[in-house]
């Protein structure tokens, strides 16, 4: 931990280290003053010339962000802080890749059943799917 906390003061990487304190200080007074709804969708990114710049994950929870402005300056006041405008910009969060389809396989005991309630019902378009299920099953 030594070798990184020496690594992180190096003067290339002062400023960097600079500004991720200042949005840490800035989400953390936006998780203060943004309802909890809204908090999971929408980050701080920064405080710079009194202006204080939100990232919304879609247009909806931008939307409201902006309506709601008015209340969360009122906030900031009260936390102390010197913004006179809050700045909402969009920024759509890339979605996961969809996990493939798992084939759920039917048990023996289901393929059994599945067997005879085909014979007994043998003749029927019912009946003859079953029986197909049944040995697609196996």
């Amino acid at each position: 931990m030594q070798r990184f906390n020496t690594l992180l003061n190096q003067p290339e990487l002062a400023a960097l280290n600079a500004r991720n304190q200042k949005t840490q200080a800035a989400q953390k007074i936006w998780g203060a003053i943004v309802p909890d709804n809204l908090a999971q969708f929408s980050h701080a990114s920064s405080i710079k010339n009194q202006q204080f710049t939100v990232f919304a994950d879609n247009n909806a929870v931008a939307a409201k962000i902006k309506l709601l402005i008015p209340s969360l300056l009122i906030k900031l006041e009260k936390q102390e802080c010197e913004v006179t405008a809050i700045r909402v910009k969009v920024q759509v969060k890339s979605t996961p890749q969809p996990k493939p389809a798992t084939l759920k396989k039917l048990s023996p005991s289901a393929v059994t059943q599945l067997q005879q309630l085909g014979k007994k019902l043998s003749g029927t378009t019912l009946g003859d799917a079953l029986i197909k299920l049944a040995k697609n099953a196996e």
